[in-house]
Formats: C-alpha cells, structure tokens, sequence
C-alpha cells in the first residue's frame, strides 16, 4: 500500500504535532498508517503559489527538515527511502517508508541547482505547479502564461528525467500536460487527480489525458477529495460560492494560521453543513468509481492511489488512513484480481519509480 500524496507536513510545522501518536482529527498518523496497512508514504512539501523566490525556498527547507525531525524521533516505525528498492527494503524490515514529494515548482526559485539540492535531500517528485501558474509553467486553476511549459520549465523536466525525480502533472494546465508528457524521456504520474468524466474538475484527468499517461508508462493517483470525486458535490460548491468562504473563515478563527490545522477543521466544518443540509453527503465509494473509470480508460497496470491526507476534505467512511482496507475489500468484491489489486495499491508506482530510476541511470551514463 503506498499513498503518493499526503499534506500531513504542515501538521509537523505546529510544532505540537506528534506523528507517533494516534490522534481524534487529521488523516495519518502511525498508528493510523500502521492499521490501514500502509507500507509507503510521501509527504508534501507544500506553500502557496504567492510565495516564491528565497521565501518559497526557505519554507521548502523548514518541511525537509520538519520531516527528518520525525524520522529521527520515530527511527524505530519510519525510515526515509530514496528509490523503490529503499520502499522494498523497509517493508522488509517491518517499518513505514516516508518518501518526500515537492508540491509547487516555483520553490525551486528558478534554478535548477535548488531543483538538486531537494533531489539530495530525498525529494522524488516535483508537483509543477500548485493552484497558480510559475515563471515557468501554466496551472490548471490560473490564467494562461506560457501556453504550457516554458523553454526553461522543458528544461526542468530534463533534469528530473536526469536526477530520477518523477515529473507530477497533477494541478497543472491541460496544454502544460501536453508539454510535459513531449518533454519527459521517463513516465509521468499525477500523484493526486481523479477522472474529468465523473467530476468536472480542471485538476482531474480527461477520458483523453489518462490514456496518453499511460501510454507513457505513468500512473494517475487518484485524489479523495470530495470535490474531485463527486459532481454533485462540485455542482452546490459553485450554486452557493459562499460556502467556501465560510469554511475557510471559520477554519481560522476556530484553529489559527497552521495550513494543516485550517485544513483539518475545515474538513470537520464541512460534514458540520452536511449535517445542516448545507451540503450533500458523499461517500468513500466514489473513490472506487473513479478507480474503476480510470482501469477502463488506461488499464489496471496506470492507476493508483494519492489520498490528498490532511490537505482535503475527505468523503465519510474515509477519515483517515485506518480506512483504507475498505478500498482493498470493494476492489476484491468487484472482481478485481488479487495481483490486480496489489498493484493498483502499491505495484504500480513501484514500477514506474524503477523506470524512472533506469532512466536517470541511462542519462547520467551518457554524460
């Protein structure tokens, strides 16, 4: 079981977050990953698209470190891995592996040598962009900038291709997709996006994007945020646009300036309105609808999963990571084989880590 996509390290910011310790709210924690059989787990590093420059840089490095803080004091449950033979490795020894992911490329600041150093420090995928476009890459939620990818954003996929960093299309413009998947010489994920057809989402995939990232070799995660899962859901979020507004506002006064507290009680405040009948009730059954439409699309072997833990509102039955096991069981009772299943809830992005590790090794070779 590997989660390619978790936001639970703005939590560890607060600096009274214990990951070691089962806990009321949130997604993931240990005992919550060690209970839903979680093997891997990449953590998010993550700020607003309106920070950019030194600032974007110097938030990225606070999580890095935030994140080996925990490493450290939890070495006997976590180990940080590197490559798919490092995930191997730690299931064998009984631990979690936690893998780090680069949510939002303008933390690079330009310049491909912070793009190396995150690689140094463990980063395994780079998120393009956030919610808006950077100096080099159009978003899927912002205005147009560079039809696409710019010249020098081709040149941040080469040289992921070349550090063995996966390229995430997740959040980024149809036309940047199209760019990118032109650009990579190695296969392209979506760490955390769902499927258009069933939720007229921008940050979901189209019937025609999944198939094309397959036919590269990639994967799409799929992303359990109710917003992306469900059109009737997204259908009342855009009638009553103040809804948003009110849960953000509420969020802030209720738990303060930590994203991933905002996050998480803007979760509860949203089954709050269910409850008032202020919003339809979704349930976790519809991540497996996205599942299934996504097989049909592109085939078993280019699906999996990227929860979006702690930084979304999650559909009842799927609070935290404990809950997980549901998906194995409904995929089984669908039919889906034993391997099939293994392989949408971990052996697919194995493998696609292991091509893009051969890619990386072809490339340094040639220089």
């Amino acid at each position: 079981m590997i989660d390619t996509h978790v936001d639970t390290t703005q939590r560890l910011l607060s600096g009274n977050f214990d990951l070691g310790v089962a806990h009321a709210d949130g997604g993931v924690d240990i005992p919550a990953l060690r209970e839903g059989g979680v093997d891997a787990i990449f953590f998010a590093i993550w700020a607003p698209g309106t920070i950019t420059g030194e600032e974007a840089v110097g938030r990225a490095r606070a999580q890095i470190e935030a994140i080996r803080r925990e490493l450290d004091i939890h070495s006997q449950e976590i180990v940080l891995a590197r490559n798919a033979g490092e995930i191997r490795r730690a299931k064998a020894a009984g631990k979690i592996a936690v893998l780090l992911a680069l949510e939002g490329g303008q933390m690079i600041a330009g310049d491909l040598g912070v793009l190396r150093e995150y690689a140094a420090h463990g980063v395994r995928y780079v998120t393009l962009t956030h919610n808006f476009s950077t100096d080099w890459a159009d978003s899927s939620t912002d205005k147009a900038v560079h039809n696409g990818l710019s010249g020098f954003g081709k040149k941040v996929i080469q040289e992921m291709n070349r550090l063995g960093v996966m390229v995430d299309v997740s959040h980024v413009s149809d036309k940047t997709f199209e760019d990118v998947v032109t650009a990579s010489e190695a296969p392209v994920i979506a760490s955390h996006s769902s499927c258009r057809a069933l939720c007229d989402s921008p940050r979901n995939l189209t019937d025609e994007m999944i198939p094309v990232l397959a036919a590269k070799g990639g994967v799409i995660q799929i992303n359990f945020h109710v917003g992306f899962l469900n059109q009737n859901f997204r259908n009342t979020m855009k009638e009553r646009p103040e809804l948003q507004g009110e849960i953000e506002e509420m969020a802030k006064k209720r738990c303060g300036e930590n994203h991933g507290d905002q996050w998480i009680e803007g979760g509860r405040i949203m089954r709050e309105m269910v409850a008032e009948g202020k919003l339809p009730r979704i349930e976790w059954t519809d991540i497996i609808e996205h599942i299934d439409h996504a097989v049909r699309v592109a085939g078993v072997e280019h699906v999996g999963l990227g929860s979006d833990f702690d930084g979304a509102d999650m559909p009842f039955g799927m609070e935290n990571a404990s809950c997980l096991p549901r998906i194995t069981a409904a995929l089984l009772e669908r039919g889906y084989s034993e391997v099939d299943v293994e392989n949408i809830l971990g052996g697919n992005i194995l493998r696609v880590m292991q091509d893009v590790e051969a890619v990386s090794t072809e490339m340094r070779g040639t220089n």
